[in-house]
């Protein structure tokens, strides 16, 4: 597997990805094609419908690897000659040779918004736009909500994480549990965005430039004659990055043997940075090491703690048991978002345009009005206090003129609306251009600079939304109009 983007953004295989998708885009296209509708104009929008783990806000991410894949959006000689061996129950041939020219001659041509990668999101709200023939809008879908879909899963876990240590270092341990390489990668430079501080995935750290950490493990120290003799060692071989490992046989006197070293290092002019706990009562452990550390003179040495770590219980070792730690290796919690699986994002229909004809809205009807959609050409205004924090989130048709003072309709009770604007300082539209006519026009940021916008964007958010439990609800709601198109239309389709 090679890395077409090395330093920057996605660790994707050298070559195109197109077939990364679900049969059924393929049959579908097949049918667009028969039909004659491949070149309908379409526009779909990815959102979801809840907040993971039952939070407040949400980490978008996946936006460079969604830039990597469609630039290189193609179909080979390779891709076609399988999707051309693919036969239905009777044997016969399910596509036939002209469409296979068709995708072998297909160039994408689409129109991409998106929110930049690390935009804090909400249910409802288009966190990327797709604006094109219909065809090629389809074949997209499912790679799209596969990275954007896993990826801010893990980014937002890390947010939560990271909020929960409250300005303490984490530190992410979690490649040896995550769902496979790919995952492992992915997860990784999730975590990073969502705001950890550094990881122990190598491999992440030389394609994401993400900063590396760790210590040695416990085989390290039971591969030595004593504990003793396994600092030693390892003082002997990482002078400048020494933290211990002090629980393999018993963690009292892992700590002593950790401060006698420390002694001896300090004559040498070395430093010991940190003991590691990784099992037993972290709350009770922290503290008799912390006494000790202060004992002997070793204030500045920190207290690292690990042992299948996440939000609650890192919160609970702050807040309600004063665990003086100060730095946090959270791993398999937070690269498997170990609470929630999946996300949930969406990837639906809203507009189309056949020939020469004008655009129409369309949307999905359900008995569970949660899952009916929006229509239109959307967008999302955020409005923000004097303060800089934010005051609410407008969701918008771009293709109409939005009114100077516009009213804001709750999308769960239409009686309560408001209007953002009026208390605001200042707004800003969140989804900008990525492709345009299947160009790219966006210039990716650093990963550094996507996880400081959401360490940046998480100060903005009232303490409230940020709660891990029961959290406050944050304002967003559908522009008046907006809000009477779409219930006409779901008016207009029940009675048919």
């Amino acid at each position: 597997m090679k890395n077409v983007s090395k330093g920057n953004q996605s660790y994707m295989p050298e070559g195109p990805l197109s077939l990364l998708t679900d049969f059924y885009q393929l049959t579908m296209a097949y049918g667009y094609w028969k039909s004659g509708k491949e070149a309908d104009e379409a526009i779909f929008h990815v959102f979801f419908r809840k907040h993971p783990f039952h939070g407040g806000y949400t980490v978008t991410a996946g936006l460079g690897y969604v830039v990597d894949f469609l630039k290189d959006f193609r179909f080979t000689d390779d891709d076609l000659a399988f999707i051309a061996s693919q036969r239905s129950q009777n044997g016969n041939r399910i596509f036939e040779e002209a469409f296979l020219d068709y995708l072998k001659n297909l160039t994408f041509s689409c129109d991409i918004m998106a929110m930049p990668e690390g935009t804090l999101a909400f249910p409802q709200e288009p966190i990327l736009r797709v604006k094109g023939p219909i065809i090629q809008c389809q074949l997209l879908e499912t790679a799209l909500l596969n990275i954007i879909n896993f990826q801010s899963l893990i980014a937002t876990k890390s947010a939560r994480i990271n909020h929960a240590a409250a300005g303490d270092a984490v530190l992410e341990f979690g490649l040896r549990r995550a769902q496979g390489i790919d995952g492992g990668m992915a997860a990784s430079r999730a975590a990073y965005i969502g705001g950890c501080a550094s990881t122990s995935n190598v491999l992440a750290g030389k394609y994401f430039q993400i900063p590396l950490a760790g210590t040695h493990a416990h085989s390290w120290v039971m591969a030595f004659g004593s504990e003793k003799e396994a600092f030693e060692a390892y003082a002997e071989a990482m002078p400048d990055n020494c933290v211990f490992l002090v629980d393999t046989y018993n963690t009292e006197q892992g700590v002593k043997n950790a401060i006698g070293l420390a002694m001896e290092m300090r004559q040498k002019g070395r430093k010991l940075l940190a003991v590691r706990i990784d099992s037993g009562d972290l709350a009770y452990f922290s503290q008799m090491a912390r006494r000790m550390l202060d004992a002997a003179g070793l204030s500045d040495t920190k207290i690292v703690a690990s042992n299948d770590l996440d939000e609650y219980i890192i919160h609970s070792l702050k807040t309600e048991q004063h665990a003086p730690i100060d730095m946090w290796g959270v791993g398999t919690k937070l690269v498997t978002a170990y609470d929630q699986p999946a996300l949930g994002a969406v990837y639906k229909l809203s507009k189309i345009k056949t020939g020469q004809d004008s655009w129409r809205d369309v949307i999905k009807l359900s008995e569970q009005s949660i899952k009916i959609n929006n229509p239109g050409e959307l967008q999302v205004r955020r409005y923000y206090h004097a303060s800089g924090g934010f005051a609410g989130d407008l969701i918008y048709d771009q293709s109409q003129s939005l009114p100077e003072d516009p009213i804001m309709v709750d999308p769960h009770d239409a009686t309560r609306r408001k209007r953002p604007g009026q208390k605001a300082e200042k707004w800003q539209d969140l989804l900008v251009p990525i492709f345009q006519e299947g160009q790219l026009v966006y210039n990716s940021p650093s990963l550094a600079a996507v996880r400081d916008f959401v360490i940046a964007q998480r100060s903005q958010l009232d303490p409230a939304v940020k709660r891990l439990v029961n959290p406050h609800l944050y304002a967003v709601g559908l522009e008046k109009g907006l809000h009477q198109r779409k219930m006409d239309l779901i008016i207009k389709l029940r009675e048919v």
